[in-house]
């Protein structure tokens, strides 16, 4: 394991906080004690485990983790997963728990790595899978050495050396470690290939994985490359696809923009799209003010000349009375400020002309506002000319009296209602965008 130690090595600075995700199995647990080896560091080592409880080891396991850890004045986090017992239990909901649960580990102890011990089978495994379900540049890489996060590393030392090596290396050092028997359930399908194909490959090459290796590293030039070229043309700005600039590019150069569109969401959000979706994006930049569903409440808009994924939103028409100073969505309202101003940003008002209280809420159907010396127009088609978007026409505020009569669509349009400086008023209404 000496290759494994040196990458730790170089790449941990000294007195980090490292948090270690070990299930108990032979590859993290070698993993945690090659960390626990880096004396000299000074490391603060947070052991991740997350117990499922979806087979009968699993506390024997979680119990034995705990003393290795005791015992070698490692932080144990534990992680118990208990609606797996009356609800199905999937892969892909198990892997966003387990990331989740690191993640929030990573921001309590403001830790500066996150380790896995994906190993070189691993990576083998993963890429053939991604070639025969289909993937794109990115995914064909399969598992990633280094993957740089936002305030963190993801480092996966063990993608140099095999399953066998491992084994063999916590038994010389009496590391404990469980089996987990579902690894050998072939009705799933990472297993098929394990106990299938990888077998084959390694009686081909016994390091066959450092040609799989070779091949995920040289794909990620290959995928720098074309990112460096996208960030370089600006083709993504404000976490929009700037249409106009992207629209004469190659297939290929729009499938990776809206791929780190995506990831961008997926720093935040579970979120992945089909192929068939990409394709439906892909037709989307051609169709201006369209709109189509993705997954998890996600629907992405072709909206005056930028192509946007965004959440969904369940729109509540509340109100709120604007009688003192408010903080929303979209601006800061100051209620009788000392000053004005003759911007769309503020408004004079005469009581006498209007009812109180005002009031601040999105638009309702039927809106309609008599704008001063340009007579009545509806509110739908003011936002419109203003090109707002669709995603904030449905809670930008506007300004009604106690009889929901439109006063000011702020920042862009005010009512016949609306005073002159050198005019009789007693109402001073002034905002900012936030």
């Amino acid at each position: 394991m000496q290759e494994e130690l040196e990458f730790l090595k170089n790449n941990i600075s000294n007195s980090a906080t490292v948090i270690v995700a070990c299930s108990g199995g032979p590859d993290s647990m070698c993993l945690l004690s090659l960390v626990n080896s880096l004396k000299a560091k000074n490391l603060q080592i947070i052991c991740a485990h997350v117990n499922h409880q979806i087979r009968s080891e699993s506390q024997m396991e979680a119990e034995m983790l705990q003393e290795y850890c005791k015992q070698n004045a490692i932080v144990f986090e534990l992680l118990e997963i208990n609606d797996y017992l009356t609800q199905n239990f999937t892969e892909d909901d198990a892997h966003r728990r387990r990331y989740k649960f690191f993640r929030e580990l990573q921001k309590k102890y403001h830790a500066e790595y996150l380790l896995t011990a994906h190993h070189g089978d691993d990576l083998i495994e993963t890429i053939l899978m991604r070639i025969t379900r289909g993937s794109n540049l990115n995914g064909y890489m399969g598992i990633k050495r280094i993957t740089e996060n936002n305030d963190y590393k993801t480092l996966r030392p063990l993608l140099t050396t095999t399953k066998e090596k491992i084994i063999k290396y916590n038994k010389e050092n009496n590391i404990p470690y469980t089996i987990d028997a579902s690894n050998a359930n072939l009705k799933y399908t990472r297993n098929r290939y394990r106990h299938n194909i990888l077998p084959f490959l390694k009686k081909e090459d016994p390091k066959i994985h450092l040609k799989y290796l070779k091949f995920s590293e040289e794909l990620k030039e290959y995928d720098n490359f074309v990112t460096a070229y996208i960030k370089d043309k600006d083709f993504i700005v404000d976490n929009s696809i700037v249409i106009n600039k992207i629209i004469n590019e190659s297939l290929f150069i729009k499938r990776k923009t809206i791929e780190l569109l995506i990831k961008e969401i997926q720093k935040q959000d579970y979120f992945d799209i089909s192929d068939k979706q990409m394709q439906a994006i892909i037709k989307l930049i051609t169709n201006n003010n369209k709109s189509i569903d993705l997954n998890n409440g996600y629907k992405c808009l072709n909206e005056y000349g930028y192509l946007k994924i965004v959440k969904k939103k369940d729109v509540n028409l509340t109100e709120v009375i604007l009688d003192k100073d408010i903080i929303t969505k979209y601006f800061t309202f100051y209620y009788n400020p000392p000053v004005g101003n003759n911007s769309n940003y503020c408004i004079y008002l005469l009581s006498s002309e209007i009812k109180l209280p005002l009031k601040l809420r999105p638009k309702v159907v039927g809106d309609k506002m008599v704008v001063k010396n340009l007579g009545t127009r509806k509110i739908s088609d003011i936002f419109i000319d203003s090109k707002l978007t669709k995603d904030k026409r449905l809670d930008y505020p506007i300004l009604v009296d106690a009889n929901n009569k439109v006063l000011w669509v702020p920042g862009i349009k005010k009512s016949q209602f609306c005073k002159d400086k050198s005019e009789k008023y007693d109402i001073i209404i002034k905002c900012e965008a936030r």
